[in-house]
């Protein structure tokens, strides 16, 4: 599709887009809250001298005796926190961390939980007990957040010894349906050890194909883990190792402070004189107080977008409803390659919005200040530390009706519900016994927050938790269809509209999909745009291109096509591109029929004579179905004459089966053209996938 969608599309609020967690298959730059980290006692055994720079809080080291070594080795273990680092991209693993984290909490540990990009690698053998949650997005892929610190792991300078007083444990987010599970918690694991670190426990593999998810693998894992742990050393948890839900007879108060203020003591516009300039402020101030992060360059959009075309290219009725949307920009000038990704953050629809509003008793007129508690440094510049409008907060960070709530949310719910039989059973749904039960009313339904609210009618829960526990309103990320050379100023996308029907037939629909379907061109809405680099770079115009695309995934590659037909015409012969395209009826979702079509006419980018060609597999217009695959090997002859002369491929679509399918292919070619044998054929594309021209773009 041209929607960048990995595992589970808008389903429960996934990206519709770039990559997602499977709900975790699923899930870098550094954070800005770098500095920010872990202060420790003056021991030998934690002090750290690459942590110096990092903290002014140290306090100075003492001379230690054996005696008090082993006493302040005791209390470094009672009181020093255990660390907890995650990786994520739509927040599967961040909501497993805190889950362990307020496990852990419960029997008396105190805990520091950081995103990975927060954590400084180089420090990671001053820490005596590290736990590491991370997912796996896409196929295999590391999240973002992680990247960085993972590629600190692979220096070649760290030796079998760096991590050998380093204890840990591993637990991974997937989908066992994909071909590379929980690629990232193995591999992981695996260099972990082979730096010298020492496992607590097994690793933990959760699966999204499980009755429970994930939660079916990570409750016996913690179980493992803080019976390891408290057999090392009782002094971990203080209040004892068995602690259940029921045991919990008092709520924490919530990680933020909210501040009201009367709409007459703010100055505020109406929503018609809102400049793009002042909305930019209001979504960086949102966004910021929504997730506690001081606000950044990447915090603001690159550029508003106007929608100027909303195109149906698939057959009304046909059951698939895809849309070829264009844009320009309304603020900066657009600048993008072909291959790129753009950002939307879309808009929630009004009445859900009042619906939220009216649910929880707010005042949608009131004015608000967010602050995170233990987080001193936050928004100090001046720009989010104003207040906002509550309900346009809500419209611009808060997802209350596409995104499904966390298991903590109904834990919360239970301590506000004033109903008996309401209490009862969000008691119930959080113990072990309503585990799988939770899991089919909640993610499997993919119940929104709002849904949630109004099943539970008693339950009254302060904005404060509700701030702290509604998933944030994500960006979705689309592949682009176009080229900024042929479309100056303007951005095409290539789009699915989303929709499912849920087990228990209740019919579901991708926010963002729906959003842009829903739009006028003729309105002036202004969309937030963010652009940044896919998984496809764009190629040379001297590279010959073998392009695989069935479905959406021909996206990218429209944009290929039209930026290499325009380099033809002003600079001469370019080199070949061979497309296979594959949809399901020739009359139903051919999408783009006429622009293939036309470049593929004789001497023109995709025309035979110039050495490659356009192929189409109609799957469903004959008994037998036909994909992609069967046509690459129907063409294997040219297929292999343009890998022989150093073509690249490019494979874009649905990450089901069709990656798998075509990468078989390819392997089947090579070694019956060139008289290898299959391994060696294996060998000689992994080869080609390391010299960077073999790339896969996948979503679900």
């Amino acid at each position: 599709m041209g929607r960048r969608c990995s595992n589970r599309e808008e389903k429960g609020g996934s990206p519709e887009g770039r990559r997602s967690e499977g709900k975790d298959q699923g899930e870098g730059r550094r954070s800005e809250n770098q500095e920010k980290k872990k202060t420790y006692p003056a021991t030998l055994e934690t002090f750290c001298p690459l942590r110096l720079f990092r903290s002014s809080r140290l306090r100075p080291t003492a001379v230690v005796t054996p005696t008090t070594r082993l006493r302040s080795d005791q209390a470094m273990e009672k009181n020093h926190p255990l660390l907890i680092l995650y990786a994520t991209e739509t927040g599967n693993a961040l909501d497993a961390a805190e889950r362990v984290g307020r496990e852990a909490e419960r029997r008396g540990c105190p805990v520091l939980i950081l995103s990975m990009d927060e954590f400084d690698p180089s420090s990671l053998p001053c820490e005596k007990f590290v736990i590491f949650v991370v997912s796996t997005t896409g196929q295999g892929d590391t999240p973002n957040s992680m990247k960085a610190f993972w590629t600190f792991l692979l220096q070649r300078s760290l030796s079998q010894q760096w991590l050998e007083k380093t204890r840990y444990a591993v637990f991974g987010l997937g989908d066992s349906g994909y071909q590379k599970y929980n690629f990232v918690a193995k591999k992981l694991d695996k260099r972990l050890a082979d730096l010298g670190g020492i496992p607590i426990t097994e690793r933990g593999l959760g699966d999204d194909q499980h009755p429970s998810g994930y939660e079916g693998a990570l409750d016996p894992w913690m179980s493992s883990l803080w019976t390891m742990l408290y057999n090392e050393n009782p002094h971990f948890f203080p209040k004892g190792l068995d602690i259940s839900v029921s045991d919990i007879k008092t709520l924490h108060p919530p990680k933020v402070d909210i501040t009201y203020l009367d709409s007459h003591e703010v100055y505020s516009q109406s929503s018609a004189e809102i400049d793009l300039k002042s909305f930019e402020k209001e979504i960086v101030k949102s966004r910021s107080m929504m997730t506690g992060k001081r606000s950044s360059d990447k915090s603001k959009p690159d550029c508003f977008l106007k929608m100027v075309k909303n195109h149906p290219i698939s057959r009304p009725g046909c059951g698939k409803d895809v849309r070829h949307f264009e844009f320009e920009a309304l603020s900066s000038t657009i600048s993008y390659e072909v291959g790129d990704v753009v950002e939307i953050l879309p808009g929630q629809f009004p009445e859900a919005i009042d619906a939220f509003i009216k649910r929880c008793n707010l005042n949608p007129d009131s004015y608000i200040t967010v602050k995170h508690r233990n987080k001193d440094d936050f928004l100090e510049d001046g720009v989010t530390n104003g207040p906002i409008n509550l309900k346009r907060f809500i419209e611009l960070s808060m997802d209350i009706a596409s995104a499904s709530p966390r298991r903590y949310f109904f834990e919360v719910m239970s301590f506000f519900a004033s109903a008996q039989h309401e209490k009862e059973r969000l008691e119930y749904f959080v113990s072990p016994e309503g585990r799988d039960d939770l899991y089919q009313y909640n993610q499997k339904e993919r119940r929104t927050v709002l849904e949630v609210l109004e099943d539970f009618p008693s339950v009254n829960m302060p904005f404060e938790w509700l701030v702290q526990l509604i998933p944030p309103l994500k960006t979705r990320a689309f592949s682009i269809s176009s080229s900024v050379l042929v479309h100056p100023n303007q951005v095409h996308l290539t789009v699915s509209i989303v929709s499912w029907t849920t087990p228990f037939k209740r019919k579901r629909t991708g926010l963002c999909s729906n959003w842009l379907a829903s739009l006028d061109p003729n309105q002036r809405v202004c969309i937030p745009a963010w652009f940044h680099k896919g998984s496809l770079p764009a190629p040379e115009p001297s590279l010959p291109l073998i392009l695989v695309g069935p479905g959406t995934g021909c996206a990218p590659f429209r944009g290929f096509v039209e930026e290499r037909a325009l380099m033809e015409s002003k600079l001469g012969p370019t080199s070949p591109i061979l497309f296979f395209f594959g949809c399901r009826n020739e009359q139903n979702d051919f999408l783009y029929k006429d622009f293939w079509g036309l470049h593929s006419q004789k001497d023109r980018v995709l025309s035979e004579e110039k050495g490659g060609g356009f192929y189409v597999a109609f799957s469903r217009d004959q008994p037998q179905k036909v994909y992609v695959q069967h046509k690459m090997r129907e063409q294997s002859v040219k297929v292999w004459d343009l890998l022989s002369k150093g073509a690249a491929v490019y494979v874009a679509g649905s990450s089901n089966n069709m990656p798998v399918d075509v990468l078989a292919a390819f392997e089947e070619i090579v070694a019956e053209e060139s008289g290898v044998s299959r391994e060696a054929a294996v060998r000689w594309l992994r080869m080609l996938e390391k010299g960077g021209k073999y790339h896969v773009e996948a979503w679900a």
